[in-house]
């Protein structure tokens, strides 16, 4: 065998191996990242339903900040990304299949502890400008900018917001602003 094949083989083996394996991963994690897969879960059925009639879905903007907006890393961070959808991904399946009882208040805690002020900050990035809002304009630059001791979580004041149970759809309109 030539010097240079032997080399050559191996790359068109990994190319003809690799390509379809990382097309069958990006497919499957684009599949499962949606809200609507999140919901086939019976257990994430009220979450979901939670989700839907909140801000978070129907706001003036148009914005729809889906499951992993806040569950996940964001997804430019590609390893932590991955991990982490996948580490979730797991744990409720197993879950699942175990019947482990799904108590929905003591997740949402534990999802209140794992969200991230940058997770939040991905979408509300404008927040020390509040003109018309000066408490909320003052609370907001203690969180983004703490004084050593004093750190705040966005979930501490906006801890029910999204997964709440409402009979109506919460609109909230800006008022032209």
């Amino acid at each position: 065998m030539k010097k240079g094949l032997k080399p050559a083989l191996w790359i068109a083996l990994g190319i003809a191996l690799g390509f379809p394996i990382f097309s069958m991963t990006y497919y499957t994690m684009v599949r499962t990242s949606t809200p609507e897969f999140c919901a086939s879960c019976h257990e994430i059925q009220a979450a979901y339903d939670g989700w839907r009639t909140s801000t978070h879905v129907n706001n003036p903007q148009g914005f729809v900040a889906d499951c992993m907006d806040c569950h996940l890393p964001a997804p430019q961070d590609t390893v932590d990304f991955f991990y982490t959808k996948t580490l979730h991904g797991m744990k409720d399946v197993a879950a699942h299949l175990a019947g482990k009882p799904y108590i929905r208040e003591e997740q949402a805690e534990k999802a209140r502890l794992s969200i991230k002020n940058d997770q939040c900050l991905k979408c509300h990035r404008n927040i020390e400008y509040m003109p018309y809002k000066r408490g909320a304009m003052l609370a907001h630059r203690q969180v983004l900018h703490p004084r050593k001791g004093y750190e705040k979580r966005c979930v501490e004041c906006h801890s029910n917001l999204v997964h709440v149970d409402r009979e109506y759809y919460d609109y909230k309109d800006n008022g032209g602003i």
